[in-house]
């Protein structure tokens, strides 16, 4: 077999150059590389009429080459500008990467590899005029360069040189089916499994999707990243309030301008839209509850119901739910069931992420996805269909970065949505919409109590005004006001210019407040959040706490005699703040801050998708085989109304369910289950109790009404009264549950009854452990 290996950089040195090096002589006995330059090219030139000679010998050698390996470098997240233009002068009057197979690798002097810059390779080699033949998944990412190669050149790392010679194999492997059965893929590929649909995200919309996949005699594989009892996305953490209304004009004259300016696909508006004044029956229907309506059962009006009544047909709005209860995982629960209820049809994966999609080059059929399981990469067949519902970006700072324009944002839900749904749909050329649009939520305009990155903030309800009432303000990274403190909430819109729009993030914004204000929240019995506490700082003058929080002494100075100016006139001039939640900051210190940070609720950017589901390339159409519901490329384009992203997890997860479980082909396919040793049901499989281990005088009880599913005790009876009580299996929210976990089992045997108070915070899991309790008293009488 005949390589060419391209250098990706004009540079005189790089570590790019030096690992095709290394392959050359690794494989030197295998395979015939030739290791070929792009330093001396000169920058495309469209005027050119004649191909330079230069660039006809490199276009000769690539097309007289079995396959092709380019290695890049990472240059502010894409290629080089001197690989991108030797392309160009490769896909202008030549054409030699026309069905070549081709694998890229790179070397970065960062941790993150060249992941962006191999992305952003694949998308111009799957450009008209070039037409490569790229190989699906398989990336060799080398980070840290410097550390990475010995004085010879050679790897120093195993586990890369291990890495490398699994991309090799299947590179050659690829190169071999490219080159000898015309690119059909489906055939050459070693399948590790064979399912008639993939549904990548096991949140709302992906449990809504692969029941609905099932429903439609289909065999369904159900994956997801998070460990078990992490399952759940966004939908574990909401509100569990779907938005809905009954007149489906007025609903939709909303919805028209909750999406002003922006442009919106009407197609897809209608069928959301429509779906929405379904819901009710839809739960009656298909998850068999009877339905709550917010404003008919509750009476609920509030700031949510609906977010915005300036807008035309707000009178409609209403919220559905499947009990009486909001921020208990209810919904999530009964879709979660939905999909455990059908598990001849449905085997389910966790911890277990995509990491590709597998891409026929030529017809763009998506043929399926590479899972990492236990370790393993794994080729998963989906013969009808892939389904994309893992979210959106919450968790991913670079993509943060450069499409929402801020540092970072705490997320309030799920840490497991990493932006894995837009890298994926960009590796196969799909159109991206919405990608600058997120929400938030909480105090201040969508505002949480700082913690460190990669944890998930404490979210604490608008309604709790006294963070925002008194002598109290939100100073921003140079110490001056940059929001109204007592806005209404909106998923962290403000008006401003004639336009809601989230507010732009600070880096490192505090709540500042006198000793008066200090001593009152420290004394308040009703506090909903008291571990920001140990946070606040202390200084005996406005200047010396500016220094203390990287402000501005003089700005932040002038700021709190302002707001004073406002407070002592009853009118904030600069915001609008209510008159009564202003209270003049005392002349004598101390003076106190507390650092909060911006958060994300969810991201509403991916591929872009019609009404069929169907996620779309570049130029419009439909990628073949591939939908997607939920946050991932969603329909909100502007403002948002509470309840919107779950109904849309219900009403398009049906609908890509449903078509992903179509038949496309023409001749039966036999279907395959992984390997024993990969497992089928991860959740059915922990759920058998078995194994846990009892002694004289000890029950096992259980309950499912845990935010995270089952929840197991162990209790043990002594003198007719209860000794001990042991958690023996949970999957609860840590930053939740943990007092609950630790407090009610102590309770309990102190107060000899499973009847005790829950604890602050975690309702659902103290319910769940109080009536694991109770079934296990149960079976001792």
């Amino acid at each position: 077999m005949k390589l060419a290996a391209i250098v990706g950089t004009n540079a005189e040195f790089s570590y790019n150059r030096i690992l095709l090096n290394f392959i050359k002589r690794y494989y030197a006995e295998e395979i015939e590389i030739n290791v070929l330059e792009i330093k001396d090219l000169p920058l495309f030139n469209e005027s050119e009429t004649e191909t330079p000679q230069v660039i006809s010998d490199l276009a000769k050698v690539i097309q007289e080459a079995d396959g092709v390996i380019i290695s890049t470098p990472e240059y502010d997240h894409g290629m080089t500008a001197a690989l991108k233009s030797a392309i160009e002068w490769l896909s202008y009057n030549v054409h030699p990467f026309t069905g070549k197979p081709v694998m890229v690798v790179g070397v970065s002097l960062g941790k993150q590899g060249t992941d962006l810059a191999q992305i952003n390779i694949r998308q111009v080699l799957d450009a008209p005029g070039v037409d490569a033949f790229i190989m699906p998944g398989h990336q060799f990412l080398l980070s840290n360069a410097p550390d990475a190669f010995n004085e010879d050149g050679g790897l120093k790392d195993p586990k890369s040189v291990e890495w490398l010679k699994v991309c090799m194999t299947a590179f050659t492997d690829y190169v071999k089916t490219v080159t000898h059965r015309g690119g059909d893929l489906v055939d050459a590929i070693k399948w590790d499994a064979v399912y008639d649909n993939l549904v990548i995200g096991f949140g709302g919309a992906g449990a809504t999707a692969a029941r609905f996949a099932a429903d439609n005699d289909a065999k369904v594989l159900l994956v997801d990243a998070a460990p078990l009892g992490h399952e759940g996305g966004n939908t574990r953490y909401a509100a569990q309030l779907l938005n809905s209304g009954e007149d489906y004009d007025q609903l939709l004259a909303y919805y028209k301008s909750l999406y002003a300016p922006k442009d919106y696909d009407e197609e897809m508006l209608a069928t959301y839209v429509h779906g929405m004044t379904e819901l009710p029956a839809y739960l009656e229907n298909y998850l068999n509850v009877k339905p709550v309506s917010a404003k008919n059962d509750l009476h609920l009006i509030n700031y949510t119901l609906p977010e915005y009544p300036e807008f035309n047909g707000h009178e409609t709005v209403d919220f559905t739910l499947v009990h009486k209860g909001i921020f208990d995982a209810s919904l999530w629960k009964v879709l979660r069931q939905q999909v455990l209820d059908r598990q001849d049809q449905i085997d389910i994966w966790l911890s277990s992420p995509a990491k590709h999609l597998i891409q026929d080059p030529e017809s763009k059929v998506i043929l399926g996805a590479q899972i990492e399981r236990n370790g393993e990469l794994l080729n998963i067949r989906a013969v009808n269909g892939v389904v994309l519902t893992v979210g959106g970006f919450e968790n991913n700072r670079d993509m943060i970065q450069n499409f929402l324009g801020a540092t970072h944002l705490t997320p309030l839900g799920t840490l497991y949505n990493q932006g894995d749904g837009v890298r994926m749909g960009e590796e196969v050329g799909a159109k991206l919409w919405h990608m600058s649009n997120y929400e938030s939520l909480g105090i201040l305009n969508g505002m949480v109590f700082s913690v460190p990155e990669g944890e998930r903030g404490y979210y604490i309800n608008p309604t709790y005004t006294k963070l925002f009432t008194g002598a109290i303000f939100l100073a921003g990274d140079d110490g001056s006001r940059y929001t109204k403190e007592d806005e209404q909430n909106r998923h962290g819109h403000v008006y401003e210019q004639g336009q809601w729009h989230v507010v732009r993030p600070n880096e490192h914004p505090h709540l500042v407040f006198d000793a008066q204000q200090w001593q009152a929240l420290k004394n308040d019995d009703q506090s909903p959040y008291t571990d920001w506490f140990e946070q606040v700082i202390s200084a005996a003058t406005i200047e010396e706490l500016a220094a203390k929080i990287d402000a501005d002494p003089q700005i932040l100075k002038q700021t709190v005699h302002q707001f004073n100016h406002f407070a002592a006139a009853g009118e904030d001039f600069q915001f609008g703040r209510q008159k009564d939640s202003l209270r003049v900051f005392n002349e004598q210190g101390p003076y106190h801050a507390v650092a909060v940070n911006h958060d994300v609720l969810n991201t509403q950017g991916g591929p872009q998708r019609n009404a069929k589901t169907e996620i779309l390339a570049a130029d419009g159409t439909p990628i073949p085989h591939l939908y997607s519901a939920g946050e991932l490329g969603g329909i909100n384009a502007n403002m948002y109304q509470a309840g919107g992203n779950l109904a849309e997890c219900l009403i398009f997860g049906k609908i890509a369910g449903e078509n992903a479980a179509k038949t496309k082909t023409t001749h039966a396919v036999e279907l395959q289950s992984a390997l024993p040793k990969y497992g089928r049901n991860d959740i059915a499989e922990q759920d058998d109790l078995a194994s846990i281990e009892l002694k004289a005088n000890q029950y096992l009880g259980q309950s499912n009404e845990g935010i995270g599913g089952q929840v197991v005790v162990r209790v043990t009876m002594a003198n007719n009264r209860i000794d001990n009580v042991e958690i023996v299996r949970q999957h609860e929210t840590g930053d939740v549950a943990t007092d609950a976990l630790t407090q009610l089992p102590q309770r309990i045997v102190a107060q000899n009854t499973a009847d005790v108070d829950a604890v602050s915070g975690a309702s659902s899991s103290s319910r769940a452990i109080k009536n694991a309790v109770k079934d296990a008293l149960s079976k001792c009488k």
